[in-house]
Order: C-alpha cells, then structure tokens, then sequence
C-alpha cells in the first residue's frame, strides 16, 4: 500500500520530469484573457511560452519559492485548468458518493500534494524552448489533445496536455490532464488513490493527504 503515496520508479521518474520542466498543469502561466477565440494548440502554446518567459523574470518564481509559487497558482492557474475534474479523476468512482465537504477537502489536500512536488521545479529551468505538434481535431470537438515537444537540457521530452472546451459563451478551454514518458498523471495518483480508499475510505485518503502534506510542510520549514 502506498501509506505515504510514494510512487514506482516509473511513476517518480514521470514526476522527475514533469518537475524539470516546470509545465504541470500548464503552471505558472499568464492567464489567456481570449483564450475562447484560440484554438486549442495555441492556447497552449501561449501558455508554455508565458510560463519560459516568467521563469527567467521572475526572481521568485526562477528560486523555487513556494509562496509566489502558491500565489501564482491560485491568481493565474486555476482559471485555467478544471481541477475540480483532475481531483474526480484520481480519487475514481469514489468520487460521486463523496460529500460536498470531503470534495473540497480531496481538491485543497490534493492541490496541496502537487504543489509540494513541484514547487523546487522552477529552479531547473534554464533555456527550454516548446514546440506544439500540428492539432489533429476537428473544429467542433469538445475535448482534444495538443501534443508539445520540450527541448533543452537534454533529450526532447513529449510532453501532451488533455483539454475540454467549457459549456457557456467565452469561457475557452482549460486542461484537465497531461501525458508525459507515457503516463497521463492523474492516472497514476488514481491507482494509489484507490488503494487508499479500498483501505480506509475516503476520509481515510484525506487523512492521509493531509498527514502527508503536513510532513511535507514540517519539512520545508526546517529547511529554511
């Protein structure tokens, strides 16, 4: 059982990744004000590009530091992705049974999780560039995946983001999982999600989220 959610070598190499370039969940990307005019792929590519460019500017963001890190999620990131789905996604079919308390709890301790996991990233970023893949879609799907190409400092590393386009006039697309080495993230935490709650329930996966982001916050204060 995952007691303290550590993941396979494939899994904590697919984390590695995804922390060296900085681009989970599009983070720390300037917010597409036109985005529901853009299609998709240059939804994308806007993103990507704010995020190289906002590294290398932002003294706060290019030093790892967790709270502009955290301030820049919840101004700038969340608009922009529907975590309210990627949470669903990897707690699984527990999900629909889950109270409207326990929902907000899973989304807090799980935005919580990544942020912890991702928040050294920035440091890493040197010179990447992004290259975004011709779109295979038609122009009225509702849900697409845009392929990216990530360069610099070492092999390319392919790296493909699954969007949906939101119901309601001008509210644009927002991503809901990516895919990177193969493995789309929110599937990896579902199956140690699952183990948890076959376990001890969904109050026992909150628990241990919770648990767990504590040891990670005790552990990033003693650091300072």
């Amino acid at each position: 059982m995952y007691t303290n959610l550590k993941c396979k070598p494939l899994v904590a190499k697919l984390l590695s990744v995804l922390a060296t370039v900085g681009l989970v969940l599009g983070l720390f990307s300037v917010p597409m004000a036109h985005s529901a005019d853009m299609a998709p792929d240059e939804f994308i590519k806007g993103l990507c590009t704010s995020l190289l460019d906002s590294v290398k500017t932002d003294k706060g963001l290019k030093s790892g530091d967790p709270e502009r890190i955290r301030q820049v999620v919840d101004t700038q990131v969340m608009p922009n992705v529907n975590f309210q789905r990627m949470t669903a996604s990897a707690v699984g079919p527990q999900w629909r049974s889950a109270s409207d308390e326990q929902k907000a709890k899973l989304q807090e301790q799980f935005k919580a999780l990544l942020m912890h996991t991702y928040s050294g990233a920035l440091t890493q970023i040197r010179d990447q560039t992004v290259s975004v893949k011709p779109l295979r879609a038609d122009p009225q799907d509702k849900e697409v995946i845009v392929k990216t190409e990530i360069k610099g400092g070492g092999e390319p590393i392919q790296l493909d983001y699954r969007l949906e386009k939101t119901p309601g006039v001008g509210m644009g697309w927002k991503i809901y999982n990516l895919n990177v080495l193969g493995v789309w993230l929110v599937d990896t935490y579902r199956t140690q999600f699952a183990q948890e709650i076959n376990a001890k329930g969904i109050d026992g996966l909150i628990a241990t989220l919770t648990e767990r982001n504590q040891s990670n916050s005790n552990t990033q204060s003693a650091k300072k």
